[in-house]
């Protein structure tokens, strides 16, 4: 299953270990989408900056 990743808030002022997991995801401005294979490791990522994104399952 793959999920659809969005950032939907800034980093201003966020920690700076979240600008790296953003970045690692491939995201970094307002709006930009990926989309990545489900697994542990990502879910990880997703739970450490979920404030900063939006997900959804990728019907594709």
């Amino acid at each position: 299953m793959a999920l659809k990743i969005t950032q939907t808030r800034s980093i201003i002022g966020v920690q700076k270990e979240h600008h790296g997991t953003l970045r690692s995801l491939g995201l970094g401005r307002i709006g930009k989408t990926t989309v990545r294979e489900d697994s542990p490791t990502l879910r990880g990522q997703l739970h450490q900056v979920g404030y900063l994104v939006r997900v959804e399952e990728n019907q594709e």
